[in-house]
Order: structure tokens, then sequence, then C-alpha cells
């Protein structure tokens, strides 16, 4: 039985770093993570620079059933923070498109820089270990294959569901479960949707055309809209903003997508005497999507006259194409998964259980899901240190 001050659960950039903030503070701090080596999910992450954060990170651009509960933990520890770790170890890195920041050259610089920072503030950090029970009397006791610790604090950052041949498991929502606390129901997100029936006849043989879009989904206050890429597969839709929607919405609901934002696509075929045919209105068309695409969608919505009436109704069908998705490729190719533990659950600025004091739930864990492009990253360090400032 080894004694220590707070057991963190995961080895990924929650668990890292609310073991560093631990440390910080003189804790006995130990990290246990199953793989044999700590941050695997970083070194994949964007395309292997890891877009550790994003500039513009608020509290709106996430999905939780209390869309207040990210805001504590946001405004404690913020994009600048981040940023400021990242220069105090040397690691260069750059702006893309909507704020996201990547390193220059990869992601095993941010695993590095943790990796120091745990040594530095004396975390233990033991790989290759599964746990195998948590219990509490007095304290916690957590039962590894490698030992067993007890401990007056437990952190869960075991992460989600998604990208199952990592190692994702349940298991903490399991561990939720099992000292009382609700989990609200999960489901793959940032993830690719799947056309089935018609729809997969009509689209998916242009796989690989791409076009920037304004994309919907979700009802009421859950409704989420995005303008960036979609890319046609030959599934179905993927691509930023089809990512960015497959968080909003739930099965047997429709998607709407507007396939020329901004622009009056068959305006020319409105001037007087200009040329009113298929011919004509791919022509217009092609000036803002893919050819092939153009012509597909031409062919599909062809109107029987080419009168004023008719134009404007093909108007408005590029700028709300609706479709039901079959549904989505599921968690293997799932960024994150959405749902988790119940933040009702939880107390927001320190992730503590309401029910279980010293039990904690940081990260893709907790029913906190972020928009595409670096906003879960910050979601994962903010959670983390609020947890470490008291775990």
């Amino acid at each position: 039985m080894q004694e220590m001050d707070a057991v963190v659960l995961g080895g990924g950039a929650a668990g890292l770093m609310c073991a560093v903030e631990a440390g910080r503070r003189g804790r006995r701090v130990v990290l246990l993570d199953h793989a044999e080596r700590v941050g695997k999910k970083i070194l994949i992450s964007g395309g292997g620079r890891c877009n550790f954060t994003n500039i513009h990170c608020r509290a709106e651009n996430f999905l939780s059933e209390n869309p207040h509960f990210a805001k504590s933990a946001l405004a404690r520890f913020t994009p600048r923070d981040i940023i400021a770790l990242v220069e105090k170890h040397g690691i260069r890195y750059h702006e893309k498109t909507l704020g996201q920041l990547f390193c220059d050259r990869s992601a095993m610089d941010v695993v590095t820089m943790l990796e120091r920072e745990c040594a530095e503030a004396g975390v233990r950090v033991v790989t290759g270990t599964k746990v195998l029970a948590v219990k509490r009397d007095e304290m916690f006791v957590v039962e590894t294959s490698t030992g067993t610790f007890r401990a007056q604090s437990v952190v869960v950052a075991t992460g989600g569901l998604s990208i199952p041949k990592m190692g994702a498991t349940g298991f903490g929502y399991s561990v939720a479960e099992q000292f009382g606390l609700k989990v609200i129901e999960c489901r793959p997100a940032l993830v690719p949707l799947v056309m089935g029936g018609e729809d997969a006849l009509r689209w998916c043989d242009l796989t690989g055309l791409s076009a920037e879009v304004v994309a919907a989904a979700g009802l009421r206050r859950r409704r989420g809209s995005f303008r960036e890429k979609m890319l046609v597969t030959h599934r179905g839709l993927s691509g930023p903003a089809i990512l960015q929607v497959s968080s909003y919405w739930r099965a047997g609901e429709t998607i709407e997508v507007d396939l020329a934002p901004g622009v009056e696509v068959f305006a020319p075929l409105l001037i007087k005497n200009a040329r009113r045919d298929a011919t004509a209105a791919v022509t217009a068309l092609r000036a803002i999507l893919p050819g092939r695409l153009a012509e597909r969608w031409v062919a599909l919505h062809e109107p029987k006259d080419w009168t004023n009436f008719s134009l404007a109704a093909m108007e408005r069908e590029i700028h709300t194409w609706q479709l039901v998705p079959a549904g989505t490729e599921g968690y293997a190719k799932a960024e994150v998964t959405a749902g988790g533990v119940d933040t009702a659950e939880l107390d927001a600025k320190t992730m503590e259980s309401r029910k279980v004091p010293g039990l904690y739930f940081i990260g893709e864990v907790v029913d906190v899901t972020g928009w595409l492009g670096g906003y879960n990253f910050q979601w994962a360090w903010a959670s983390g240190v609020s947890a470490g400032q008291v775990a």
C-alpha cells in the first residue's frame, strides 16, 4: 500500500496538467496511465502538430447540459496561460484559421513539455498499468495491476470513448456511476456523417469534392451553425463544417447546408435576354462549387420550366439543402465524446464531486464538449488546473 496525497487516473492533457498543478503545491501525486507512455492522444492531434488552444476560446464554444458550467474553469486558465507555458519551453507555434494555434514542429514538443513539468513538480508517473478498482473508506484506495495506492484525492481524467484503437474505454463513467453520479448519455462528436438510401446514391460517388458552406444542425438552444469547408466522402459528408454540426446533431434530425453562402447564384439567369437552361445554371453554379458537384446539383434540381418563380425556388434550394443522415462514422472516427459526467454533480470551480469529497472529474469524461479547433484542449488544460489547485 503506497500512501499518496492525490492519484490522477489518465495521462492525457487534462490529467497531466492536473498532476503538474497539484505537484507544484507540494502534494504527493502519482499519475497512472494504461499506455506505455503518456500523451498518446496529444501526439496524433492536429495532424501530429497539436492544435493546443484557440485564442478565441469562450464558454459559448462548448456544448453541455449546463452551458454556463465551463465559464469558471476557462476564466481561471485562459489561452494566454497555455501560450505562456508553451513559450516558457521554447516551443514555436503558429496560428492557422479561426484562432487555432499549432506547434510548428511536432505534438511531441507538447508532450515533452508536460513530462518535464511533471518531473519538476515531483509527480510520479506510472505507465503501462491498469486500474482494477477504485474504493473508498476513510480514504480512497486505487488498486492497479502494478500495486495499490491510498490517497485523500482521486482525479478521474480517463477521457471518453473516441478512438478505441488507442485504448479508450468507459472506465471513467463507470467510476462516476459506482459513486452515485449521473452520467449524461454519450455519443460520438466531431465526427463524419453517413448518408443512406437515395442520398448515398446521389452524392457519395463525388468523393473528394469540397466546398465552403454554412452547415447547421440541432434544435432550439443547442443549434449550431458553422461556415467552413465540407467534404464529400464515400460514405457521406465530412470536413470541418460537418464535424462541427455533428456535435449538435441527433439521430433522425435534419441537417441544413447552404452551398453558396452570401451569393445569389442564379442572378445571371435573371438578366434580360439571358440564357435560361441547365447549361446556364451549371455555369453559374460552377463559380461557387466544384464542376462535378455543380453538374450533379442542377441535374437533380432542374425545374420543369425556367420562369422567375422556378429560378427563385432553385435559389432557395441551393441555400437550404436538407438531408437526414443515416448516422455517424462512430467512435472510431470521432475526435471527442459528447455527454459524460453530469456537470450538476460537480463544483464548477474545483471539478470536485458534490456527493463524494475528494473525487474529481476533468477533461473529456465530463459533459463539456468543445468545437473543433483547439477548444477541447483548452478545456482539458483549464479543468485540469482547476482540480489540481485543490486536489
